[in-house]
């Protein structure tokens, strides 16, 4: 029988066509991490001793570098397998949504923060004058996995969606997703770090509520980066998206004034923000398609789904996105301007542009159309 060649040919293309939708720094955490895994097998390394989380070396020995490799080392393929494919679809959306140079910033902030929440609850667990748990200060903890638990709460934060999937199996509130995969995950996985998934939790609920704010740079800086002479191979591939683009979302989250002083940050407005996340029945707001945690704002962000397994919100994704990469947080935006946005944003990828990029570029240019294509075109020189 005549072999099929389109059903032998269309499993490559269609890897090569997933793995091209990759942005640039979400697929360069993946080469990173599957690459020290392979090394690590090919020399037979497996003493995660010198490199792993341990608060007790932390302190004692003030190992700071294990706040960072930590986070890239594995301790099995299916654990760098699990970890990478968890973190493609969440990487992806937030790299669309803020940037590249943002995302990168956004995952050394959270490796810290987990680090720093880890070792801070291990010791007062530990030397508890209740009941002292010494045992979790010798604790070794390696993975992805703290990370990628902060990125499902910050994504499942501005999506906006009101349920989640869980391994397709059953539908959670948003609300609870993220604790729901932390008690799944203690009692489905052997050797699971529950305090590194629980300080990865906390951070992203940080973060998202606007306690990281004072911490965040503005979008000059990370203009500037994109503009070094030695990154400009970096920023002209295909996957990298500018964080011009994303100016939308330049004091990410908006719960809080970002100009107002740290300390103003523990207020009233945290606590009706916190209390936004526990379990309640669901009531209609007075103004239809506008999230209260998000005052201001025209629409919501569309998610393409966080979640390894999950693929729900993808209906008027592109339309709601649209409109979010074109007005600023605190602005609202007409009919006529989305119509005219996507008709511009037609002819570009009529023109040969890809289209994540032309739309980060026709939001860049303000909706000029010329401005646009010099832009791509300096990208792609």
């Amino acid at each position: 029988m005549r072999p099929n060649i389109i059903t032998e040919a269309g499993i490559p293309t269609r890897l090569n066509q997933w793995w091209s939708s990759i942005p640039f720094i979400t697929s360069g955490v993946v080469l990173i991490c599957g690459a020290i895994y392979l090394l690590c097998l090919l020399i037979g390394y497996d003493s995660y001793a010198e490199i792993c989380f341990l608060p007790s070396a932390v302190a004692s020995r003030f190992q700071v570098y294990r706040f960072y490799t930590s986070v890239l080392f594995h301790g099995s393929l299916l654990h760098v397998l699990f970890n990478m494919l968890a973190l493609v679809p969440l990487g992806t959306e937030l790299e669309r949504i803020m940037g590249s140079v943002r995302l990168l910033f956004l995952m050394f902030l959270l490796a810290t923060t987990n680090a720093i929440l880890h070792l801070t609850i291990a010791f007062l667990v530990a030397y508890n004058p209740l009941h002292p748990v010494p045992y979790l200060v010798d604790e070794c903890s390696i993975g992805f996995s703290g990370v990628i638990f902060s990125m499902i709460v910050i994504e499942t934060s501005l999506s906006g969606v009101q349920s989640r999937s869980v391994f397709g199996l059953f539908n959670v509130p948003a609300k609870w997703y993220a604790w729901i995969l932390l008690v799944l995950f203690q009692f489905l996985a052997s050797n699971v770090s529950l305090l590194g998934h629980l300080c990865g939790i906390l951070s992203g609920f940080a973060y998202t509520y606007g306690l990281f704010n004072y911490l965040l740079p503005g979008p000059s800086f990370y203009s500037k980066i994109e503009g070094l002479s030695a990154l400009s191979v970096c920023v002209r591939r295909p996957g990298f998206i500018l964080c011009t683009g994303g100016t939308t979302y330049g004091q990410l989250p908006t719960y809080s004034n970002t100009s107002a002083a740290p300390s103003a940050l523990i207020n009233g407005n945290f606590l009706r923000n916190l209390s936004s996340w526990m379990p309640n029945r669901q009531t209609p707001t007075a103004q239809e398609g506008e999230d209260p945690r998000f005052p201001g704002r025209a629409r919501t962000l569309g998610s393409a789904g966080a979640e390894p397994a999950a693929r729900e919100a993808n209906e008027n994704l592109h339309a709601r996105h649209t409109v979010a990469n074109t007005v600023r947080a605190d602005a609202t935006v007409t009919a006529d301007q989305v119509d005219t946005f996507d008709e511009e944003l037609k002819k570009l990828v009529g023109m040969g542009f890809e289209k994540t990029q032309a739309e980060v570029a026709l939001a860049a240019a303000d909706g000029d159309p010329n401005v646009a294509v010099e832009i791509l075109m300096s990208q792609q020189g």
